[in-house]
């Protein structure tokens, strides 16, 4: 996604709160930038980009399907690790897996952690679940599940 000219930078927003003499003031002026996209709807968003059946995202995801429409619904709070789960079952990209766990209010991947590196690998490199578990494994790291 590419900055329009009515967008603002996250690293410019942090600075005009930081400056701000006012909150009230600022949170009404900036209403715009603040994310207003659930959980649900992002999901359903990344999902209309797949061209898989949901039961075939939630069998790629190691997840029943109940369990994935109760996410879709809004009616279940997945862990980071199932988030990412997800992400790998419906092949999003790194960035979009990032975006999710963020929006979902957990740490991001990060390449300097070990288990965080070999699952940024898995899938950049389009890995399947069971691949990047293995991968996890074989380093005697904790499993994706």
């Amino acid at each position: 996604m590419s900055l329009t000219q009515d967008q603002k930078k996250t690293e410019d927003i942090r600075k005009e709160l930081a400056a701000a003499p006012n909150l009230a003031e600022y949170l009404s002026e900036n209403q715009e930038y603040f994310s207003s996209e659930s959980v649900p709807e992002l999901l359903e968003g990344l999902y209309r980009e797949t061209k898989l059946s949901k039961a075939e995202v939630a069998r790629r995801s190691g997840m029943s399907s109940v369990y994935l429409h109760q996410l879709f619904a809004g009616k279940r709070n997945p862990s980071r690790d199932r988030l990412i789960c997800l992400s790998v079952g419906m092949g999003v990209c790194l960035d979009d897996v990032q975006r999710l766990l963020k929006r979902c209010g957990y740490a991001e991947l990060y390449a300097r952690d070990k288990r965080d590196a070999i699952i940024i690998y898995g899938i950049t490199h389009e890995q399947d679940l069971h691949e990047i578990n293995d991968a996890l494994f074989d380093e005697n790291m904790d499993t994706l599940i």
